[in-house]
């Protein structure tokens, strides 16, 4: 038999278990800059959550649609009228002929 099996012990260590570092970098301090950052974050947030933006947002949305509708009655009445128009001219013509 030629077969060589692999010894059952691990020569070398994992990558996870090599020398690591036990001194951590010093803690730092919070300074006034770093408290007013903070603040001054959390007030953006808030103030981007405000209640009244989403009953802004949602009437935006109401007048686009709205607008819409008026437009397509606006056409629609421009329509009428100039077939109408048109209707008035060709009797006129019948008329007078």
């Amino acid at each position: 038999m030629n077969t060589t099996l692999t010894p059952t012990t691990r020569h070398t260590t994992p990558p996870h278990e090599a020398a690591t570092r036990s001194v951590h970098a010093p803690a730092r301090t919070l300074t006034i800059v770093d408290r007013a950052a903070l603040h001054l974050g959390m007030a953006l947030i808030r103030w981007g959550r405000r209640p009244g933006r989403e009953l802004a947002r949602h009437e935006r949305i109401a007048n686009a649609f709205e607008l819409g509708l008026l437009e397509r009655q606006r056409e629609a009445e421009r329509l009428r009228a100039e077939q109408d128009h048109v209707h008035a001219l060709t009797y006129a013509v019948g008329r007078v002929r």
